[in-house]
């Protein structure tokens, strides 16, 4: 029984808080990899300073500080086999920011790239879940507010009689 309880209480906070499980990256790691690429822009080949990018900016999109995050959401590559990854941070960052319709719209571009990709199904499947928290909660206060309303009338109809 006091599992149950536990659980149901575990399944409403997540409901709320919006559990993901998207990893997180501190900023030690960030400063780390910002090093990388500043060692790769110095001489290094075309293709290991493309990875450092990657690599910073897959650190900064999995940041908790949200200037990190803007800092990756520019516009990716046109080479449709390389825009896979960034389509994908870009995602990550836009649903990191709240911006859950452009988050829907970049996994589909990256699943359209790679329909059996699981980061991308597993990021999918969240946000879908987000967007469909968000609208039962805006549910849930417009109810309150038309509740509260109707009440208010009531009362006010009850003390005029």
């Amino acid at each position: 029984m006091a599992d149950n309880v536990g659980k149901f209480f575990d399944s409403v906070s997540n409901f709320f808080s919006g559990g993901d499980q998207i990893p997180w990256c501190d900023r030690d790691l960030i400063a780390g990899i910002e090093k990388e690429v500043a060692d790769a822009q110095n001489g290094s080949p075309d293709h290991v300073f493309k990875e450092c990018l990657m690599r910073l900016s897959w650190a900064l999109v999995h940041s908790r500080n949200p200037e990190d995050v803007q800092q990756v959401m520019r516009d990716p590559t046109k080479d449709p086999l390389e825009v896979r990854e960034p389509l994908y941070l870009l995602a990550v960052g836009y649903y990191r920011s709240g911006d859950h319709t452009r988050c829907r719209e970049l996994v589909e571009q990256s699943l359209m790239i790679a329909p059996d990709w699981r980061q991308a199904l597993n990021l999918k499947k969240m946000n879908e879940a987000r967007i469909k928290r968000d609208g039962a909660i805006g549910i849930g206060i417009a109810a309150t507010a038309v509740g509260l309303l109707a009440g208010g009338i009531a009362a006010a109809v009850a003390r005029k009689k």
